[in-house]
């Protein structure tokens, strides 16, 4: 199966800037950090996709 990097635009919990991340629906789950862009917070992204479709998304302080 041939699989697309997919845009998801969430809330940074620290700043509430909206953020853009590429998601890889190759990988079925992920769990992993990234810095907002605006606030250099990190943020821990998990996500879950079904059959090429995001079926779970959350963006989450280390708090």
């Amino acid at each position: 199966m041939d699989f697309e990097l997919k845009a998801h635009k969430f809330q940074c919990p620290y700043c509430r800037a909206e953020i853009s991340v590429l998601l890889d629906p190759s990988v079925p789950r992920q769990v992993y950090y990234e810095d907002c862009e605006v606030c250099c917070n990190a943020v821990e992204i998990s996500y879950e996709f079904l059959e090429g479709e995001l079926v779970f998304f959350q963006a989450s302080s280390e708090e």
